[in-house]
């Protein structure tokens, strides 16, 4: 298990940390410190804070991803999904929240608005060539393999 160092920032009190929801789940519930209220109108997006701000291991990234009910039911998603929270980024995790239905969302404090996978970050750098491998696919892309 990876340790995540996190600060609580004022607007964050009294919130529990991310956590994860069963034993198997993947992604950590990241929850919106509002102070009040916030209604996002059909298609408006807002940034919701978290009031955390993290220090993650070398090596990972944290993936923010909508939450599945959020998406199904309400057609809350999160806007650059996945959104990325680099392992250098020192100021305060916030979410874009989307609102992909027809009809105002509320959120609430303390309401759990997407969440966070930790992942492992491969980097890699350009060798540039004349030519590339060919393969069988070859240039072929956006549904050429089939449905």
């Amino acid at each position: 298990m990876n340790t995540i160092a996190v600060r609580r920032l004022p607007h964050g009190e009294g919130l529990p940390l991310p956590s994860y929801a069963t034993d198997g789940a993947a992604g950590m519930d990241l929850l919106a410190a509002v102070t009040t209220p916030v209604t996002i109108a059909p298609g408006a997006r807002v940034l919701i804070p978290t009031g955390l701000m993290v220090a993650l291991p070398t090596g990972f990234e944290w993936q923010i991803r909508p939450r599945s009910g959020l998406a199904l039911k309400n057609a809350i998603l999160v806007a650059n999904s996945p959104g990325t929270v680099d392992e250098d980024y020192r100021g305060e995790v916030q979410v874009i929240v989307l609102n992909a239905g027809d009809a105002p969302f509320v959120v609430e404090r303390g309401m759990r608005i997407a969440q966070a996978v930790l992942a492992p970050v491969t980097r890699g750098i350009f060798a540039e060539v004349t030519e590339l491998p060919e393969t069988r696919r070859g240039t072929g892309g956006f549904g050429s393999t089939g449905n």
